[in-house]
């Protein structure tokens, strides 16, 4: 499986300091089908990690990822 980040979620992940390999991590151990899908998951830190993908045959497009405020843990 071939991950690809737009251009938009390249500056996401710099502003808000979130490593590639930690996308694509979390991207590996997933189950994904074709078409569009939105993951959110805890990964330890303030927020849950929101990331937004597109799936097409062996490809998949990271169109965002950033922190999930309104997940805020307490």
């Amino acid at each position: 499986m071939e991950i690809k980040f737009s251009r938009h979620a390249k500056r996401r992940a710099k502003l808000y300091r979130i490593a590639e390999s930690t996308v694509t991590d979390i991207l590996a151990d997933m189950n994904l089908h074709q078409g569009g899908q939105e993951i959110i998951k805890d990964i330890g830190l303030e927020y849950p990690l929101k990331i937004v993908v597109s799936v097409e045959k062996d490809t998949v497009r990271v169109i965002t990822n950033y922190p999930l405020k309104k997940g805020r843990k307490k």
